[in-house]
């Protein structure tokens, strides 16, 4: 939906009180008549008002067929060229675009074409009818004389206006009709002010504003490297408003500075231009002059030079008024000679000629305005209703242009041309965009969005009329268009102007092309201060912009600019010139490097000894002291060993995904086998000797399936945070390249590594400390069990190394944070770390195992078991020796026990193994030693120990 127009909004001047009125009195024009009749003839002349093309889509057309009028009335004499001569290029441009099978196909453009009369406000008043279209009338009150209600004359919908010639009628109109958001594309108005698109936003302009001018001599300064200049103006509006650019372009920019701004008087005194000359040489050194003066004020300049003997000092830059002419260079080639000028790029549309040689009066009869222009152009009269009244001679309308007449192309025509093409253009775009594959006009583009069509006009880019490219920037102008010269002398006789760039919008100089001194190619210098060297800026002096004290960039800072230095972006370190940023080399923790050498070595050793161990207990699967271990946890247990050495190779890897992701997965699985097997163990235990305290029936989940279940329970929460962990930050590489960014650029470089931060890791890692806590917490439960008691003790010393182990780790891992060598030291302790956990289960709980297995397999026999009474008994007694070791002497309890386990004489000794039945399932048992201090008694504590029982019945004695 459309906003409603708020008054508020827009300025408050008469100007648009004026137009607000007259749009309301359009309203009412079509009731009372078709067309406006003057009521005074002689206040208002018999021009034709308007020519109307019939089209699919109608554009407007604004030009000044008339000058202003005189005493009161609009409009004065007929303009030939900049009246005639466009409006027809806008006619002839719109009849090639028709015949165009490719430009708007089954398309006719029309066009409403209306009369400024050089006059701003005339103007406005005509551009009424471009927006009548999009007013609603209301006549619901209104009627005819005969009393039947009005008949409205449909107006027609203007989509766009080609238009004005004049800035200040461009800028009247443009604000009508950004009011109603109708494009609006001129051919020939300048003023910076319509630049402004917050103001003029529907208002765009194929010719290049005033201000590109001297723009385009700033660039020629840069180019040639002066930053140190002089300005020179003839007084008036031209050139003091084109060095005032000069000198704004110069402070925004900051380039270039400004010696000396002089100016020349409208009437100078004898004597005026020697003087000019001698201030320009109190600052030699700015040795370029920007001139914006006439070729009269020109010539004396040089003249007075001349008479200075400053030939070839000065480096003249000039202004359009110079541009190529021969009159202010005459008899003063010597001086002038270098003399840098500019032009605006004009070019002759060579169809438009033969277009408007063959316009006759027969042929030309929908310009209403060509018969006033034959009479104008072979001065003669077209009958008794000619518009030139005094002329004797009669038109016999085999009159002929160019051939009865003069004619030259007025040089507009090009960028009318350019403008109708340009909004072609811009419809062509919309209608392939919103009616693609439907000829003619689409139901949606019968309302033409006029904003969405400037859109479309500010997107064009084609060649133009004279084969120049037409674009807008984001303000609606044109590129500037113009071409370079330099005053060259060619041999000691002659010289002459030759072009050796252009400026299109930004500059294209031919360096090689120039010449100076009579041949000498090298620039010439105007400068205060010598150029800095390279890596070093330049630190203007305060006050004086133009010169500058020589600093050198340091640090990670490198010379952008001539003036700035500039930090390298983070990835990326300064060159050896300080010119430029290279990116800083990348490094990893290498194989050969000693940081991994250590860990690897350790890690290898660590595998050979677990695959060792692994391979005599499969060996050796069925004998008693495997048996004894726990057959199912212990290859859990060692499994996790293996993993928590294997870790060291990926850690030390190349980083990539696959590397990245086996890291986040196995990093925390090793330890998470190991402790959860060693949990379960702990926990078995204790839960064993706290129900013997209770009752004589055996503990839940102490069978090995169950004790798996809880295990790979355990190892499953490990599991399902590293795929959460996958699902939320997948895993990737990473360069730091902070890690190793030293003071000396040289040195710094980037580690590549995976995107795990120490809060991950210690995430990665928190669920396997937690399990190791606690299974130490349980070690230090089940630390008064006998010594002989399966692996409670060896267990308890394995967690107590551990945390020690881990304890160490904690302050040399992130105490290394700010370390240099942070990636070396951290990879190496945390991969030492889980090899030592490693080392120390595998040393203490298997070791002693293997040794008895390999070396004393005497002892590795059944030894005499005790029923499962005897485990509650013991348990029992357990449990009052604790309770009462508090209470009593040291020795009373202990001699209790003993007594108690002497009574207890009905536990049978056997000499085999012994099994004893729990829940209708035969287990086998292990005898331990008794309490110490009970000597002479009988093993009492029995272990039912888990993957032993093989079957529901009792196997033979």
């Amino acid at each position: 939906m459309e906003p409603q127009w708020n008054p508020t909004s827009y300025p408050q001047s008469p100007s648009l009180i004026f137009l607000l009125m007259a749009t309301t009195y359009t309203w009412f024009l079509p009731v009372t008549s078709p067309q406006r009749i003057p009521t005074d003839p002689a206040a208002a002349p018999e021009y034709a008002h308007s020519i109307r093309l019939d089209g699919d889509i109608i554009l407007g057309g604004l030009f000044p067929v008339h000058s202003r009028g005189d005493r009161g009335t609009p409009c004065g004499e007929l303009k030939k060229e900049k009246g005639i001569h466009r409006l027809e290029a806008m006619m002839f441009a719109i009849d090639l675009i028709n015949k165009d099978p490719e430009l708007l196909p089954n398309i006719t453009l029309g066009a409403r074409i209306l009369d400024t009369c050089s006059r701003d406000t005339y103007a406005l008043e005509q551009s009424l009818t471009f927006v009548q279209a999009l007013i609603e009338r209301d006549g619901s009150d209104v009627r005819c004389a005969n009393g039947d209600p009005p008949i409205f004359t449909k107006p027609d919908k203007i989509v766009g206006v080609i238009g004005a010639a004049a800035s200040s009628v461009s800028i009247m109109v443009a604000n009508i009709l950004r009011l109603f958001k109708i494009p609006q594309i001129s051919y020939a108005s300048t003023a910076p002010e319509l630049s402004d698109n917050t103001r003029y936003d529907f208002f765009s302009r194929v010719v290049p504003p005033d201000s590109y001018q001297a723009q385009a001599m700033m660039d020629i300064v840069t180019a040639m490297e002066w930053n140190y200049v002089s300005t020179l103006a003839s007084e008036g509006n031209y050139g003091e408003s084109g060095v005032e650019a000069f000198i704004q372009i110069s402070r925004e920019t900051g380039g270039v500075c400004i010696a000396q701004s002089l100016k020349i008087p409208r009437e100078p005194r004898p004597g005026e231009f020697d003087k000019i000359i001698r201030r320009l040489l109190e600052t030699s050194n700015a040795r370029a002059i920007i001139m914006f003066a006439n070729e009269d004020d020109i010539r004396r300049v040089l003249d007075a030079a001349k008479r200075n003997n400053q030939t070839g000092h000065f480096l003249w830059v000039g202004s359009d008024s110079w541009g190529s002419k021969i009159s202010p260079v005459v008899g003063q080639e010597r001086v002038a000679e270098g003399a840098i000028t500019i032009l605006p790029k004009r070019a002759s549309v060579d169809a438009f000629d033969r277009y408007f040689r063959s316009r006759s009066l027969s042929n030309n009869r929908r310009n209403v305005w060509f018969a006033e222009f034959w009479e104008e152009n072979f001065n003669c009269k077209l009958g008794m209703h000619g518009k030139r009244p005094g002329s004797l001679k009669k038109c016999t309308g085999l009159e002929k242009v160019g051939r009865d007449s003069s004619y030259e192309q007025e040089g507009k025509v090009q960028f009318v041309m350019d403008a109708v093409y340009a909004m072609a253009h811009a419809l062509h775009r919309m209608h392939r965009e919103l009616c693609y594959g439907y000829p003619g006009l689409c139901p949606r583009m019968a309302n033409i969005d006029g904003k969405e069509l400037l859109s479309h006009i500010r997107a064009v880019n084609f060649n133009g009329s004279a084969n120049t490219p037409v674009v807008f920037n984001e303000n609606g102008d044109a590129p500037g268009r113009y071409d370079i010269f330099q005053y060259q002398n060619t041999n000691r006789s002659t010289a002459e102007y030759r072009v050796i760039g252009s400026w299109t919008n930004k500059l294209h100089l031919r360096v090689e092309a120039m010449r100076w001194k009579s041949g000498d190619p090298s620039l010439p210098p105007s400068v205060c201060s010598i150029p800095c060297r390279t890596g070093e800026r330049k630190k203007v002096v305060k006050g004086v912009p133009c010169c500058w004290h020589c600093e050198r960039c340091e640090g990670y800072h490198y010379q952008a600019s001539e003036f700035t230095c500039e930090l390298c972006p983070y990835e990326m370190r300064p060159d050896t010139n300080r010119t430029g940023c290279v990116p800083i080399p990348i490094i990893k923790l290498e194989w050969h490097s000693p940081w991994a050498v250590v860990p690897v070595f350790i890690s290898m050793l660590g595998i050979i000894a677990t695959s060792f161990v692994i391979v005599t207990f499969v060996r050796y699967n069925d004998t008693p002291i495997v048996r004894a271990s726990g057959r199912e946890m212990s290859y859990v247990l060692l499994t996790g060993i293996f993993l928590c050495y294997a870790i060291t190779f990926l850690m030390i890897a190349t980083p990539d995904v696959g590397v990245c992701s086996f890291r986040r997965i196995f990093l925390g699985l090793g330890m998470c086998f190991s402790y959860a097997a060693l949990l379960t163990k702990t926990n078995r235990i204790h839960r064993i000797f706290e129900q013997g305290k209770k009752s004589v029936t055996a503990p839940r989940f102490i069978s090995p399936a169950s004790q798996l279940v809880i295990t790979f329970s355990l190892i499953s929460v490990q599991l399902l945070g590293v795929f959460v962990w996958f699902a939320v930050d997948p895993p990737h590489t990473v360069v730091d390249y902070g890690e190793q960014r030293t003071q000396d650029p040289l040195a710094a470089r980037g580690v590549l590594k995976c995107d795990i931060s120490d809060l991950s890791l210690i995430c990665s890692l928190g669920y396997s400390i937690l399990l190791m806590v606690t299974c130490t917490v349980y070690a230090i439960k089940t630390r008064g069990v006998p010594e002989t008691f399966n692996e409670a003790k060896p267990i308890g010393f394995t967690m107590y190394t551990t945390c020690i182990i881990w304890l160490a780790f904690i302050p040399i891992f992130f105490g290394t944070s700010q370390s240099a060598e942070r990636m070396y030291i951290q990879t190496t302790t945390l991969t030492i770390s889980l090899s030592l956990s490693a080392s120390v289960s595998l040393g203490m709980l298997y070791m002693p195992k293997v040794y008895i297995i390999l070396f004393h397999p005497e002892q590795n026999v059944p030894k005499r078991k005790r029923s499962f009474k005897a485990i509650v008994t013991a348990a029992t007694m357990s449990g009052k020796l604790s309770q009462k070791g508090g209470d009593r002497p040291n020795g009373e309890v202990k001699t209790e026990l003993c007594e108690s386990m002497e009574t207890n004489n009905s536990l049978e000794v056997a000499e085999k193994p012994l099994w004893v039945s729990f829940q209708h399932t035969w287990r086998r048992h292990t005898l331990l030693q008794p309490h110490k201090g009970c000597e002479g008694s009988s093993p009492l504590f029995v272990l039912m120990s888990p993957g032993d029982h093989r079957g529901n019945k009792r196997p033979a004695d």
